[in-house]
């Protein structure tokens, strides 16, 4: 069966993987850069998956109501989508 989040499920998996290291590495007590730099890794990571998620709503929810040609559908996903920039730009 095709997911279509298949590859961001994998990528949220490394993802959280990195946030058990950094707070084994904060327990241990690591130098403070060493864990700040994890985390701006971390942070990367997660915005790439971010980017992608927002691509794949692009490809098929935008995709969908611009096929089906419903003009109140069309508006609806239009708002969500400029509703979606504002969030994920912050």
């Amino acid at each position: 069966m095709h997911q279509k989040f298949a590859k961001e499920i994998a990528r949220m998996k490394r993802i959280e993987g990195q946030a058990r290291g950094i707070a084994r590495m904060m327990e241990e007590e690591r130098y403070c850069i060493d864990v700040l730099q994890q985390m701006s890794a971390m942070e990367a990571a997660l915005r790439a998956a971010k980017s992608k998620v927002l691509a794949i709503h692009a490809s098929h929810c935008i995709e969908d109501a611009v096929r089906g040609g419903d003009p109140d559908a069309q508006r609806e996903k239009f708002t969500e989508l400029i509703a979606l920039f504002g969030k994920v730009g912050r």
